[in-house]
């Protein structure tokens, strides 16, 4: 069983998964950025000046003590939030079919297959019949 898990592991299938699920984290932190840095400051100017991150709906608000300490934390649907995750799932889209137009660009078309010939069977049925006559 040791060995035939060792095999499994080793094979290339699994290390190249592994590899992708380790540059899709990378890739998806550079576009979070590039989303939440470059993209979302310029939506949120061309949209009033606003910060989707912030819109929200409150249900109830916070209770604070006297002394300034929060009690009780505001509870809130963050739908600016949803909206920036939305923009985010896009943007992350946008740049796999990206990655993977360029990728199918590299590779080499398929040759096609010679077309098949008759058969053994064939060629002897028609060795026979031509001997017959």
């Amino acid at each position: 069983m040791w060995k035939e898990f060792k095999n499994f592991i080793l094979t290339g299938n699994v290390i190249d998964f592994a590899v992708a699920v380790i540059l899709a984290g990378a890739v998806g932190l550079v576009v979070n950025g590039f989303v939440n840095d470059i993209v979302m400051p310029v939506v949120g100017h061309f949209a009033g000046g606003m910060d989707f991150a912030d819109l929200k709906v409150v249900l109830s608000e916070a209770v604070v003590a006297a002394d300034g300490t929060v009690t009780k934390p505001e509870n809130a649907i963050r739908y600016g939030a949803w909206i920036n995750s939305i923009i985010n799932l896009l943007t992350v889209g946008f740049v796999l079919f990206l990655m993977v137009k360029a990728y199918n660009k590299t590779k080499k078309p398929k040759e096609e297959a010679a077309p098949a010939g008759p058969s053994d069977n064939d060629l002897l049925t028609e060795i026979r019949d031509l001997l017959k006559k």
